[in-house]
């Protein structure tokens, strides 16, 4: 699972460093607070979703909220790596 998010995570930040003409990933990372606001759009996407929609639906949001968020994690050059060592040492 996380592979994919690895993957994921280094092509937005590949988009940034070769930015592609039109792309989505690269208008937000052009504007951090387009960025961050996507991301509280999406989060409130999420939370209608898991209260009174398909769970299909929570997916698909679900699947926005981690783009978004990867993305916002780019345009502050944190890493997802970063993100999966403080998940790791909660757990421990």
């Amino acid at each position: 699972m996380s592979d994919f998010l690895t993957q994921l995570a280094a092509l937005i930040a590949d988009r940034k460093v070769n930015p592609k003409q039109g792309s989505y990933t690269n208008r937000l990372l052009a504007d951090k607070a387009k960025a961050a606001q996507k991301v509280g759009e999406e989060a409130t996407e999420v939370v209608v979703a898991a209260l009174a929609q398909s769970e299909e639906r929570l997916v698909e949001e679900m699947a926005d909220l981690i783009y978004h968020s990867l993305v916002l994690l780019e345009t502050r050059d944190v890493r997802w790596a970063d993100v999966v060592a403080a998940l790791e040492k909660r757990h421990k």
